[in-house]
């Protein structure tokens, strides 16, 4: 009958110090970048952010606005979350979106419509509206086109219509029940009579421009 079988004796490793002080230099580094992460990831700004759309020349409310806090890079301009009063009030110089940074650049103070400027309201039944929507800054043509019916008519086809510069400042919705809309065009102020006259005569047509350099 075989006796007991002794298990071999296994010597233990001699750890080399090289190897241990590489060791050690490895964790020390990971736990350095560890923190390294953790500070950029804690160092956050609080910025204003867009919650709803916002039009051109449109009061900005709080409602408009939302705070996000982000690690922002250096380069990007963003308004902060402490300006919020500041910024409530102001103008959106161009249009807003949603899910947007508010960046200083985007708000004014100033009223869009400028020195030497009036604006003129001019309601547009369904049929006057362009298929493409009208949106703030668009640039567009005040024509006249004189009654149907009228002595000035008859001339009118003969020679080229009087016509007005402008800029969309706000387009309204449709109006329940008879589909107008009212929008209001900035012109200059020599001409801003002028259109109101037609606007009153119903002898106003608006014709979007077309685009600068088209």
């Amino acid at each position: 009958m075989a006796g007991p079988v002794t298990p071999p004796r296994v010597s233990a490793r001699r750890r080399r110090p090289g190897v241990i002080a590489l060791s050690l230099a490895l964790i020390a580094a990971g736990g350095a970048g560890v923190a390294v992460l953790l500070l950029q990831v804690g160092d956050r700004t609080e910025v204003l952010t867009v919650a709803r759309d916002v039009q051109v020349g449109q009061v900005l409310t709080e409602d408009d606005l939302g705070k996000a806090s982000l690690a922002l890079d250096p380069a990007v301009k963003a308004v902060g979350a402490d300006d919020l009063k500041s910024v409530v009030g102001q103008r959106a110089a161009v249009e807003l979106k949603p899910g947007s940074l508010l960046s200083p650049s985007q708000v004014t103070k100033d009223n869009l419509v400028k020195a030497g400027e009036q604006l003129v309201p001019i309601g547009l039944d369904p049929e006057q509206i362009p298929a493409t929507a009208l949106l703030p800054g668009q640039k567009v043509k005040l024509v006249h086109v004189p009654a149907q019916g009228t002595a000035d008519t008859d001339k009118a086809s003969d020679a080229e219509p009087q016509t007005l510069d402008g800029w969309v400042v706000k387009a309204s919705g449709a109006a329940p029940g008879t589909g107008i809309v009212v929008v209001d065009v900035a012109t200059a102020a020599a001409d801003g009579a002028t259109a109101a006259a037609w606007e009153a005569a119903g002898t106003l047509q608006l014709v979007l421009a077309a685009p600068d350099g088209a």
